[in-house]
């Protein structure tokens, strides 16, 4: 009975004392906030809402000898964007971004390298068009294939002096 009583109050005095604090913001006792264990229950959530629909996309570019495309997806800042890009023989690529609708438009290189392949996510940090850059400085050409998932509206080929915009539906909801 002895121990039936004390194994009570300890597990009354760790609820109180800790797994209020680290679970629930809840403090009681203060000891919470000594061990830092209220900062848990505090934690960034990651969950994130996003305002674009999510979208699915696939393009493919053929690159002749030293021939280059330029492609890009217009996105919120915030948005993410998973990727892979496979070529069929190496290509410069430059993964970079510029900011849209402001005066002096800002350039930023994420990655830049020669490969045949790259594979990954990204979470835009400001508003505008992110994508790639890749150029064929070989002699025999190369075929990329482009796969995205992500919250984007548009996507934009840059190519031979001149762009065009590709719509990209959203995922169809049943």
């Amino acid at each position: 009975m002895i121990a039936s009583v004390g194994a009570f109050l300890v597990s009354v005095i760790v609820l109180l004392a800790f797994i209020l604090p680290a679970e629930f913001d809840q403090d009681p006792l203060g000891v919470g906030g000594l061990l830092g264990l209220t900062a848990l229950s505090r934690g960034a959530n990651p969950f994130e809402e996003q305002v674009e629909v999510h979208r699915e996309d696939y393009v493919e570019f053929e690159l002749g000898p030293f021939q280059s495309v330029e492609y890009k997806y217009l996105m919120d800042q915030d948005a993410p964007l998973v990727f892979s890009w496979l070529a069929d023989g190496e290509v410069y690529y430059d993964m970079h971004a510029e900011t849209v609708g402001l005066e002096e438009e800002e350039v930023q290189s994420y990655e830049q390298g020669n490969a045949s392949r790259r594979m990954g996510s990204l979470h835009a940090p400001f508003t505008g068009i992110h994508g790639w850059f890749w150029e064929n400085r070989g002699a025999q050409t190369i075929l990329v294939r482009v796969y995205t998932a992500g919250f984007y509206q548009t996507s934009t080929v840059f190519r031979d002096g001149g762009d065009f915009e590709r719509v990209i539906e959203p995922i169809a909801t049943p």
